[in-house]
């Protein structure tokens, strides 16, 4: 199991749900909130990375605020409410807080839904430490937070939902489109019949459980090749 710690953030402070292997130290890995905030399947994906031998962090990007999956339109507030500024800082500071609890150089980076948009914006503004960038589902809904690609030096694993209205298999192909245009290493993966957030095992309207354990298994093959 992990902890709560606080890092530094940009002259100021922030939080955010750490875990570690038994070994104490291993690749690191930055893990980017859903729109509910830092909830307990955020702390669960960090408890199973470090099982699997890398170090975890999930920034808490709401400091402290959670929403009840089930109330989506609080979700939404909670998500517009957050400043993008902030945020940015936090996550930069959370990138700097695991390359000293870590034992490499570079970081991976994965988010889902929300996380996944952020976890494309933070790969382009920290190009120097984000090696490896996985969008699960990944939607950027701030018109003025649209990532500037060309900065981005990780490679990019993108998993999608082939019946997901929030994020579409064409935006996603759109965005592979994109990078690879830009010269960028980047691989997506529409999963068939499964919907928005199917990682998600504390959300069983949506959970495929088929679909996530090849997400998991793709996820992890994908961070110990880049992150080695």
């Amino acid at each position: 199991m992990g902890e709560m710690i606080e890092f530094p953030s940009n002259g100021s402070t922030a939080g955010g749900y750490l875990a570690a292997p038994q070994g104490g130290s291993g690749p690191g890995v930055i893990v980017i909130q859903e729109w509910w905030g830092l909830v307990d399947h955020i702390e669960d994906v960090c408890d199973r990375f470090a099982a699997a031998g890398f170090v975890a962090l999930a920034p808490d990007l709401y400091h402290g605020q959670k929403v009840q999956p089930g109330e989506p339109d609080e979700a939404g507030k909670a998500m517009m409410a957050m400043r993008m500024d902030q945020a940015a800082r936090d996550m930069s500071g959370a990138v700097d807080e695991l390359l000293r609890r870590s034992s490499r150089d570079k970081v991976g980076v994965i988010g889902f839904c929300m996380g996944g948009g952020l976890a494309l914006v933070l790969a382009t503004q920290r190009p120097d430490a984000v090696a490896a960038v996985v969008p699960c589902y990944g939607i950027i809904p701030w018109p003025d937070a649209q990532p500037d690609y060309s900065s981005m030096s990780a490679a990019v694993l993108g998993h999608y939902a082939e019946n997901d209205s929030f994020f579409t298999p064409d935006a996603a192909n759109a965005l592979a489109d994109e990078l690879r245009g830009l010269g960028k290493s980047v691989e997506i993966v529409i999963y068939p019949g499964t919907d928005h957030a199917f990682f998600n095992d504390t959300r069983p309207e949506v959970y495929d459980a088929d679909a996530s354990r090849a997400l998991w298994d793709r996820t992890l093959e994908f961070f110990s090749s880049h992150l080695s």
